[in-house]
């Protein structure tokens, strides 16, 4: 693997709790191996409202609502090294995070 190659990592997951700890895992252990971090960058949450009508067939007016939200973040890596992709593949995060690596 060449040098100084820019790694991007995208972070998306329902929990926003989840999502600040597995992308402050990365960014500690990137740090660790001694490349350049650019981020966490929170990308726009996109929510989904699900609109449902609370009674089978009566009272249309009595509805409820839920709501899921797709929380995402950005984090960039340059000036990468072996160890750091290394330290990245050792690295275990949340098991509702999905982790999307770009090189």
């Amino acid at each position: 693997m060449a040098l100084s190659q820019k790694i991007r990592i995208k972070l998306k997951s329902y929990d926003h709790n989840l999502v600040d700890k597995s992308a402050e895992k990365i960014v500690k252990t990137v740090k660790a191996t001694g490349a350049v971090v650019s981020g966490p960058i929170p990308l726009p949450t996109h929510k989904r409202i699900f609109t449902v009508n609370r009674s089978t067939f009566v009272n249309k007016k009595s509805r409820e609502q839920f709501q899921l939200c797709d929380y995402k973040r950005l984090i960039d890596i340059y000036s990468s090294n072996s160890s750091t992709i290394e330290a990245l593949m050792k690295l275990e995060l949340a098991s509702g995070v999905e982790v999307e690596i770009k090189v």
